[in-house]
């Protein structure tokens, strides 16, 4: 019997990795290339206002449609505040679930409440927004405004945060609505990189009489702290570009006459959904594109700012070693 021919392969060696680089270089050059044509459009829409306001934009709070002046600062403190509050209840909370999962969870609860959280989010977004709307912000308005509205009537600053109508919408409800958002990309990136960290470590740890916390603090942490600062900034992306929740229970109301975290106020992201598909040719629809291109710079600071704060903590280890 003679042996059938080896069959030859389409392409040598030399060629098909010269082709797979030409392929990978041209996806990383196509992914830069949408990303500066998404930034020269918004540049190109938002010209108008930038002509006429410039930077002057992001520090007036008026927004008049019908006498055609406009200013973003109150949607920038709206997008901002918000954000901030999710990732201060979301960052916690799923720092809790990731050590929960990974180093005190019997192996039976592992899978199915890793699953369970994970399944928050694939509730949409509409979803949460009518549940923050009609079930969550009574709650929070009869539960803790009113109360908190008795318990600090008359103090100078602390009342004010609290104050306004008790109907259960504005920056406070929309942070809380956004971290529930969040919570299960955070957790679900901390306990995948929590994971990764060797198990020889932490039995050393343990075995020189570690806890679990200094376990995790002191070993987990330190060899996770890219990982788990990139689970971080996408929760933070998440909550700056989501739009129908925030648009649900923020009560979309341009004021800045109180800093009450109970009032109605508007973001970035509610604003476009509210007025861009009403908003006319001209001085309007450019301002909403210009509040686009704020958005879209915030979320490039965000990053930048993560990247460096990763390089110092690596400068930091290099002084210590």
């Amino acid at each position: 019997m003679t042996t059938p021919p080896t069959p030859r392969p389409l392409l040598s060696g030399a060629v098909a990795d010269r082709l797979f680089g030409w392929l990978a270089k041209g996806a990383a050059l196509l992914t830069l290339g949408l990303l500066l044509g998404i930034l020269a459009s918004l540049v190109f829409g938002a010209w108008p206002a930038i002509e006429k306001y410039g930077l002057s934009f992001l520090t007036r709070s008026v927004w008049d449609p019908v006498q055609g002046d406009f200013g973003g600062l109150v949607m920038i403190y709206g997008t901002l505040a918000t954000s901030f509050i999710a990732l201060a209840i979301a960052v916690p909370v799923s720092f809790g679930i990731a050590l929960f999962l990974t180093e005190l969870s019997p192996n039976w609860l592992k899978r199915p409440l890793g699953t369970a959280i994970e399944l928050l989010a694939a509730v949409p977004s509409i979803v949460y927004g009518m549940w923050g709307l009609m079930v969550f912000g009574p709650i929070l308005a009869t539960y803790v405004q009113q109360p908190l509205q008795a318990l600090l009537k008359g103090v100078p600053v602390l009342g004010g945060l609290v104050s306004g109508p008790p109907v259960g919408i504005g920056i406070l409800s929309a942070g809380i609505i956004l971290a529930i958002m969040i919570i299960p990309f955070i957790a679900s990136v901390m306990r995948d990189v929590f994971e990764v960290t060797p198990a020889l470590l932490k039995e050393s740890a343990y075995g020189l009489g570690s806890t679990t916390w200094e376990v995790v603090w002191k070993v987990v942490l330190p060899y996770t702290k890219t990982g788990v600062l990139g689970g971080i900034m996408l929760g933070l992306g998440r909550a700056l570009g989501e739009t129908m929740a925030v648009t649900f229970v923020i009560g979309n109301m341009n004021q800045l006459n109180s800093l009450s975290v109970f009032e109605a106020a508007n973001s970035i992201t509610s604003a476009l959904a509210n007025e861009f598909a009403e908003a006319g040719e001209g001085l309007h629809q450019a301002s909403l594109i210009y509040l686009g291109l704020v958005l879209f710079f915030i979320t490039f600071v965000v990053l930048a700012l993560s990247k460096v704060l990763l390089l110092q903590l690596k400068k930091s280890e290099g002084a210590r070693s």
